[in-house]
């Protein structure tokens, strides 16, 4: 039986490209003053994008700097080097922790809930109404989305590099009597300017991806109850899957660049 091979138009993800695209060219649009959005909608979203996204992003950073001081404070202790749960925690937060674990939550929820919208009203065909008044849905309905996470993400981050470092704090200080402001000292001492801007453009880049993800599942559901499912189910998955590609990415690049 001959084998034959896959034409190179089926490998190449032709719809994905030309939605990246014309997002591109309507941010750009946008940022020459032409923007086809409602600033209500911009303010509703960037609202759900960030104070209403607080409460889950304390909670699981509180927990994780919690469980990275507790891991670390078992090992330190033995060698008498206690007070180096600090700069574990504080390091570990700021290059990864808080921007991953961030991410994985704006995507569970904020990229679930775009796709769902977005698939929602592809079923109800809203979708093809804006596009019969002459409103294109990339302008209309995607670039908000992907302009609130892009704009919130980087916050976040530092919320939640603050909020991981107290649990780490006080995980240090039950454990290992730590006093808050030796705790607090090391980690100024730990921390660097590179550490958090590595930390920060990661939570850029993150926030971009997520609001693509789920505006692009969304957009291009089936047009019915079950294609919302899929489409929020996608979005969460190849969210969080392409969330810790392109952290793998910037750890072999901040390796060689030897920061």
């Amino acid at each position: 039986m001959a084998f034959t091979p896959m034409p190179l138009a089926a490998l190449i993800p032709v719809r994905q490209i030309t939605f990246f695209g014309q997002v591109l060219l309507s941010a750009a649009a946008g940022a020459a003053g032409r923007w086809h959005f409602r600033l209500k909608d911009l303010g509703r979203i960037t609202a759900d994008c960030s104070a209403r996204a607080v409460p889950i992003v304390t909670v699981v950073n509180v927990l994780v700097g919690a469980i990275l001081a507790f891991v670390g404070a078992v090992q330190l202790v033995k060698f008498g080097a206690g007070i180096y749960v600090a700069d574990l925690v504080g390091i570990a937060v700021a290059r990864e922790m808080a921007a991953i674990i961030t991410a994985v939550v704006m995507a569970g929820r904020t990229g679930a809930a775009f796709a769902a919208e977005l698939a929602t009203m592809q079923a109800n065909e809203e979708v093809d109404a804006l596009e019969v008044l002459g409103l294109s849905p990339v302008d209309f309905l995607v670039l908000p989305r992907v302009l609130a996470l892009l704009l919130m993400m980087p916050l976040l981050y530092v919320y939640g590099c603050i909020t991981g470092l107290i649990g780490g704090m006080v995980v240090a200080g039950g454990m290992l009597d730590i006093s808050p402001a030796a705790y607090i000292s090391r980690s100024f001492v730990a921390l660097s300017w590179e550490h958090l801007a590595i930390g920060v453009s990661k939570s850029f880049v993150f926030g971009a991806l997520i609001g693509l993800i789920g505006c692009y599942c969304g957009l291009y559901a089936q047009r019915n109850a079950a294609g919302v499912g899929v489409a929020t189910t996608s979005a969460v998955v190849t969210s969080i899957v392409a969330i810790i590609v392109l952290d793998a990415v910037f750890a072999v690049c901040a390796n060689a660049l030897g920061i």
